[in-house]
Parts: C-alpha cells; sequence; structure tokens
C-alpha cells in the first residue's frame, strides 16, 4: 500500500490517527513511517487538537517491521551508517509521541508485535480487545529488544521482572495478564469506540492542565524526585494564572461547566 498508509481525521478537538493496512497487518512499511512522523509532528504546535487517538484498521493494530518492504539499502557500503540513520527517524517519532502536547490513547486489537508494541508502549492510555496479544519478538531473531524505546518503556509500564520475561523468551503477552500488570487500562469488545469517548472526555478538560500533567509524568518517569517538583511548582502557579482556571473557579458556584478556551 503506498496511498493512503495513515489517516489523519479530526473529531471535533480529537484527532484520529489510524494505520491503514489491514491486508499486511498494519506492518511498519515506508509509507506507514513516514505518514505517522507526518502526523505526529504536526501536532505540536496544533493548539486547536486536545487529545490523538491511535489505533490500526483491520484485525491487528501493527504486526511490526514489514519484512517484505525493507527500509531503504541493507548491504553494501554505509549499510551500517544508513541502518542508524533509518534508526534515528524511527526513534524520533517515539520522541514525538512522547512529548506532543496531547495525550495519545490508542486502540488495540489482534497483534502487537516489535514497532507496534512500541507504539502502544508510547501511548499514554491503552484500551484493547479480548483478543489482543503483545510481543518483543527480538531474541526470536537474532535480535536484542532495544527497539523504539521500548527496553525503556516497558520496565516502567510493567516492571522489571515481567519485563525481563518477555525480553528473554521472546513471549507473548495476551490482554488479560497485559491489564493484570498495568500496561492496558480497560479491556473491551470495542476499543476503537472507547479510546474515542476517553479522547472527548479528556478533550473537554482545561487543555492547559491536561498538557502539565503529560509534562509531570514524562518527568516522573525519567527523573529525579527533586526535579520533578520543581517542574510541579512551577506548573501550578502558571496554572493558578490562567483564565481557564479563574473561569473554572468562578463557574464552580454556580455549578455550570466551565468553557475552557486554552490559557
Amino acid at each position: 500500500m503506498t496511498e493512503n498508509a495513515v489517516l489523519v481525521e479530526r473529531e471535533g478537538a480529537v484527532t484520529i490517527i489510524t494505520l491503514n493496512n489491514p491486508e499486511r497487518h498494519n506492518s511498519l512499511t515506508p509509507q506507514i513511517h513516514e505518514g505517522l512522523i507526518a502526523a505526529f509532528e504536526s501536532l505540536r504546535t496544533d493548539y486547536e487538537c486536545r487529545a490523538v487517538v491511535l489505533n490500526g484498521a483491520g484485525k491487528s493494530f501493527c504486526s511490526g517491521m514489514d519484512l517484505k518492504s525493507p527500509i531503504g539499502d541493507s548491504d553494501g557500503p554505509g549499510a551500517v551508517q544508513r541502518r542508524l540513520e533509518r534508526l534515528r527517524a524511527s526513534t524520533n517519532l517515539i520522541l514525538t509521541m512522547r512529548e506532543i502536547p496531547q495525550p495519545i490513547v490508542v486502540a488495540l486489537q489482534g497483534h502487537s508485535v516489535g514497532a507496534g508494541f512500541a507504539f502502544a508502549s508510547a501511548s499514554d492510555i491503552r484500551i484493547a480487545a479480548p483478543d489482543a496479544k503483545f510481543n518483543a519478538v527480538f531474541v526470536r531473531i537474532g535480535m536484542t529488544p532495544g527497539d523504539l524505546g521500548l527496553s525503556w518503556l516497558l520496565p516502567r509500564l510493567i516492571g522489571q521482572t515481567a519485563a525481563a520475561e518477555l525480553f528473554y523468551t521472546g513471549g507473548v503477552l495476551d490482554a488479560e495478564r497485559a491489564e493484570k500488570l498495568g500496561f492496558l487500562n480497560k479491556i473491551v469488545d470495542d476499543p476503537l469506540a472507547e479510546a474515542k469517548a476517553m479522547a472527548a472526555e479528556i478533550a473537554s478538560n482545561a487543555p492547559f492542565g491536561v498538557r502539565m500533567a503529560k509534562e509531570l509524568l514524562n518527568a516522573s518517569i525519567g527523573g529525579g524526585f527533586r526535579e520533578h517538583m520543581e517542574i510541579e511548582m512551577r506548573s501550578q502557579v502558571l496554572g493558578l494564572m490562567t483564565q481557564d482556571h479563574k473561569d473554572a473557579v468562578a463557574a464552580f458556584p454556580e455549578r455550570r461547566k466551565p468553557a475552557f478556551r486554552d490559557m
């Protein structure tokens, strides 16, 4: 598939990004890779968008790298450098997902393998169908699990011990266990509908507060306690100064819903 490999739609203040190669279980082709980069980069300064839904068309979310469609030359002079550059672009995609101000709610069904597992892990909220399965298959194909940040993200989401089991064995994590480990927020029959509903709920809140909540959550994963407290204090002071906060305080005694306008 070369056209419409990634679909981008807007429903109110929610952007919906769809991996659209269902015949290949949304395996990561160059077209999907480039489409995702463009879609997420555009959200950095899209202040009309307040939340994102990420999903895959068809039976699976993303089955990992498309082995029938390698990205660029794999051999010959400069092969190592070319591979590093391609991987750097993919790594930047994951960083962009973490850095954009909008929370990402991902809808998952079927297989999330390799890069698909990483995309799910880089999202903020994960909602899955009962048939969802996650696999870091790298050791079974002679590679390491350090792909697209998965070796950093997953231990922080499910714990070092559970992540070690998956990385060392290349085994499958099913939806039921993923929920018990805290990787999944919910298991529902229609994850896309649930993801859209949750994203709409997020988008109805004060944009500044949501943006700072995402920044603080990211900081809590990677930084020290003292540094985190500094960021938290600054965000509280700035939040108190926003018009959205003033309107919310005024609306409370009047028992009305505040009309958040962003700052």
